[in-house]
């Protein structure tokens, strides 16, 4: 009995053995199901993150090639249209003073550059003993003409007296009659000849044609000059100045005569109110230009042969304006952007009217109501996707303005 007991004891342990050995089995295929389940979860997280990862990129990427821009649609505005150009100072009417006598030696010059002259005075001489001389001796010759003639007269009339006798043929009244005649002649060619070296001695006297002011002096005491010497003296009719600028055809077409300018000359700030007085008939067939002259009251700033800029005021105009920021330029010349209706950039070539601090005036290339990029198109590239962002155009356009965030995003 005691040897049945001693014999069933090793087999229940081994039972319960083999029993433990199965749960921990179990235990250890649950705990790799639940590892290799948690591998699994997180390989999926991972992998929905990375998907997610370039699909949330190429969103922002897409967000960043539409930037927005600021788009402005100008319309028509009426302009008052301002030509400008520039050109050179000179008197309205440059006189030049000569001599038109024999000439000689020069004894007095009374005037300077600079000195204002009445018409008909005095602006230098040159000598003229030698003229002097012979208006005496023509003097002389006078009163010997003279003489002779008087001579001849009495003996006419004693003559005409003894005809009536008899005793004087009409034959010998007739050559005393000749005589007569030929002696008052003699007195008349003497008065002629002295006349006309008065009149050469009043030449030898240079004289103001005009009242005006004296540009240019020539001439010294002591100088000799010819006859016909055409520069002793350069002057102003009246003072009076003017500016002669040149246009391009077309905008001669748009000036007339009366339209008002200002003149502003090169050196000085200051400006002075001119008014068209003619207009070039002809066109230079190599420069298609043609001059335009322009009065200006005499001032001492004005100095012929300077240098000056000349706003015409030429009328008004009906044209697109658009900000300087708006209107870019290339080796092919000045273009906008505009936003078509797909929302994408495309150029425009346009030519530009005038400039000044209100904007561009477009002379063609739009008609005012497109959408034209009015900021930050440099950053722009043919083609892009934008979302445009209107600014109204009824307010005046700055020459400048600052980039909005988005606008900024482009660069």
């Amino acid at each position: 009995m005691n040897r049945e007991t001693t014999i069933g004891t090793p087999a229940i342990e081994d039972e319960n053995y083999e029993r433990d050995r199965k749960r921990r089995r179990l235990a250890l295929i649950v705990g790799i199901i639940l590892v290799i389940g948690a591998l699994l979860a997180a390989f999926y997280l991972m992998g929905g993150e990375e998907e997610t990862g370039p699909a949330g990129a190429q969103g922002a990427s897409s967000n960043r090639q539409a930037p927005s821009v600021t788009v402005i649609v100008p319309g028509n505005t009426e302009i008052g249209r301002t030509i400008v150009t520039s050109g050179t100072l000179a008197a309205r009417r440059d006189q030049s003073v000569g001599i038109s006598g024999q000439g000689g030696r020069v004894t007095r010059v009374l005037v300077e550059a600079g000195d204002w002259v009445r018409q008909g005075q005095l602006l230098a001489s040159i000598e003229r003993d030698v003229q002097v001389q012979q208006a005496a001796q023509q003097r002389a010759s006078i009163a010997a003409a003279q003489a002779d003639a008087a001579l001849a007269k009495n003996e006419l009339e004693r003559a005409q007296q003894l005809v009536e006798r008899g005793f004087v043929s009409q034959a010998d009244i007739d050559r005393r009659q000749a005589t007569y005649d030929a002696a008052v002649a003699r007195v008349e060619v003497a008065r002629a000849q002295l006349r006309q070296t008065q009149a050469s001695i009043g030449l030898l006297d240079i004289r103001a044609p005009t009242s005006g002011l004296i540009l240019e002096r020539n001439i010294e005491v002591g100088q000799v000059v010819g006859g016909g010497t055409p520069n002793a003296f350069r002057m102003a009719r009246g003072g009076e100045m003017e500016m002669r600028a040149v246009l391009s055809q077309e905008d001669l077409a748009n000036v007339s005569v009366g339209m008002p300018a200002t003149i502003i000359p090169t050196g000085t700030d200051r400006e002075f109110v001119g008014q068209i007085w003619q207009v070039s008939p002809v066109i230079d067939p190599q420069s298609r230009q043609g001059e335009v002259r322009i009065a200006i009251p005499y001032d001492s700033a004005i100095r012929p042969g300077g240098f000056a800029e000349a706003r015409i005021g030429a009328g008004a105009t009906t044209a697109p304006l658009l900000p300087q920021s708006a209107v870019l330029a290339d080796a092919n010349g000045n273009y906008v952007y505009i936003v078509t209706e797909n929302d994408t950039v495309a150029r425009r070539d346009v030519t530009i009217g005038t400039v000044d601090d209100r904007g561009v005036t477009i002379a063609s290339g739009i008609t005012g109501g497109e959408r034209i990029v009015s900021r930050a198109g440099a950053f722009l590239t043919e083609g892009r996707a934008v979302t445009p962002v209107v600014e109204p155009a009824a307010s005046e356009m700055p020459g400048a303005a600052a980039e909005t965030d988005e606008e900024a995003e482009v660069r």
